[in-house]
């Protein structure tokens, strides 16, 4: 029933469309789950401006943020039958239709911020993006999601015995779910978008995610306990459906393509931005923010890395992403 409503509200979206747009403009739809003062969406906003001016108004991206045409699974979902051209996802969500995107969920193996982006930039980065055309899917780009760190509403995790049995929300990742049972959680997938009511009602008793989404979503109001840890750094991608795609000509490509590269050089700096704002305010209003000792955190994830490392398609991956 959710998925007829979202492509009710579609059709309707194509209709207000038609009408006020001219025969010689396309228009591209685009949906993510963040909000509209997050990093991520202000990116999108970037991409939308600069298709806009590079295709002098011939090729148009129309934003759905806040989740309003449902979570990323559906999202993904709605690429592959046509009904949306464009979403923004986490890797770690797309992991479960492409296999090559669960290196990113790898707790600690990317050494710093610049090594991240090193990859994603290079060979490495391009070749996972070319992935899921089995699945109708071809990603754009990476943007930046920083590094992910545990929040809590009753104590502190300043190590992993400080996460025994606790209920920790993750995403929809396998990986995510496995790297919290390591170190000794009760990892719990709910939506992204449900996760504050869960958060106040008890369902869990904290999450991981990157500070500004912390922030934005006002989840620390619940959580007043930051542990950054930086265990993972998810991206998130920028994915298209193969069909809308194929109705791009390959001008019309060659425009997405160099408003896409415009956004993730504009959403890096932005993201930085917010990542201080973000933590500064928080703590402003009450967060107590703490940074653990990493190495436990490693120690106790190694066995996952090295189960990784076992996997032909994977292990290939993680070795050029360690030798990088």
């Amino acid at each position: 029933m959710k998925l007829k409503y979202i492509l009710l509200l579609f059709l309707t979206a194509m209709l207000i469309n038609s009408c006020t747009e001219g025969k010689t403009s396309k228009t591209l739809r685009l949906a993510h789950g963040v909000d509209s003062q997050h990093p991520v969406h202000k990116g999108m906003v970037v991409l939308g401006e600069s298709l806009d001016r590079i295709s002098e108004g011939k090729l148009k991206v129309q934003i759905y943020p806040n989740g309003q045409l449902g979570g990323e699974r559906e999202s993904i979902e709605l690429l592959q039958i046509g009904s949306l051209d464009i979403a923004k996802v986490s890797a770690g969500v797309l992991e479960n239709f492409i296999q090559e995107y669960k290196v990113f969920s790898i707790p600690y193996l990317f050494r710093d911020k610049n090594h991240m982006h090193g990859i994603c930039d290079g060979a490495v980065g391009k070749g996972i993006l070319s992935k899921g055309k089995n699945f109708n899917l071809q990603g754009l780009t990476f943007y930046d999601a920083g590094s992910r760190s545990f929040y809590t509403k009753e104590t502190p995790i300043k190590s992993p015995a400080d996460l025994e049995d606790m209920k920790i929300r993750v995403m929809k990742s396998n990986t995510a779910i496995a790297m919290v049972n390591e170190l000794g959680g009760a990892a719990t997938p709910i939506s992204y978008g449900e996760l504050y009511t869960a958060l106040q009602q008890g369902v869990v008793s904290g999450a991981e995610n990157n500070i500004p989404s912390y922030f934005t979503s006002k989840h620390y109001e619940v959580c007043k306990y930051l542990s950054i840890d930086e265990h993972t750094s998810v991206p998130d991608v920028l994915v298209i459906g193969t069909e809308a795609l194929s109705r791009l000509s390959d001008q019309e490509k060659k425009w997405l393509n160099q408003a896409v590269e415009e956004s993730k050089v504009a959403q890096r700096k932005l993201w930085e931005a917010s990542e201080k704002e973000s933590l500064q305010k928080a703590i402003e209003s009450g967060v107590q923010v703490f940074y653990p000792e990493k190495e436990p955190f490693q120690e106790a994830t190694e066995n996952l890395l090295n189960e990784f490392k076992e996997d032909p398609l994977l292990g290939e991956l993680i070795e050029s992403i360690q030798n990088n």
